[in-house]
């Protein structure tokens, strides 16, 4: 795994020190960025309501479930920035999951789009060029063991 720089834990812990605290009003602007940036991903998400809708699909206690469980993840990688390595197999296997349900590695660069604009809208002005790419960074380790565990579910299945 690569290594983030001090200053990069720094603006990533201070940046979060907040955000962190409130985290489903925080993933619920990530994922409408997201259904905006793809619409097709709302299909992904057929939990017993009707995920058709963005607006049906956000208010669904089945998806703020699933929007809990990956600001969490954010939350774990930013509690181990320090030693993102030991998040190495929890990646790999949520990586694997994800293929499983047909989520595609080039969602994962949505995602990563939608957490920067979240970022940018929960922070304004605190929101700086240096502060972004730290996140970059971050999440570019991060996706990058899923994206290993992914390829692995899917060599699995092809054998």
């Amino acid at each position: 795994m690569e290594k983030l720089t001090g200053k990069d834990k720094e603006l990533i812990r201070d940046s979060w020190e907040s955000l962190g605290k409130n985290k489903v009003p925080h993933g619920i602007v990530m994922f409408t960025r997201l259904f905006e940036l793809d619409p097709s991903l709302l299909t992904l998400f057929n939990y017993k309501t009707n995920c058709g809708v963005v607006p049906e699909c956000l208010s669904s206690p089945e998806f703020l479930e699933h929007v809990t469980k990956v600001m969490l993840v954010v939350d774990a990688a930013v509690s181990h920035l320090d030693d993102l390595h030991t998040l190495e197999d929890f990646l790999l296997n949520l990586g694997k999951k994800h293929q499983a349900v047909g989520v595609n590695t080039q969602s994962f660069a949505l995602v990563g789009e939608s957490l920067l604009y979240m970022l940018q809208c929960s922070l304004g002005t605190a929101y700086t060029t240096a502060l972004r790419q730290a996140w970059l960074n971050m999440y570019t380790i991060v996706v990058s063991a899923m994206t290993r565990g992914w390829a692995k579910n899917g060599e699995h299945k092809s054998n």
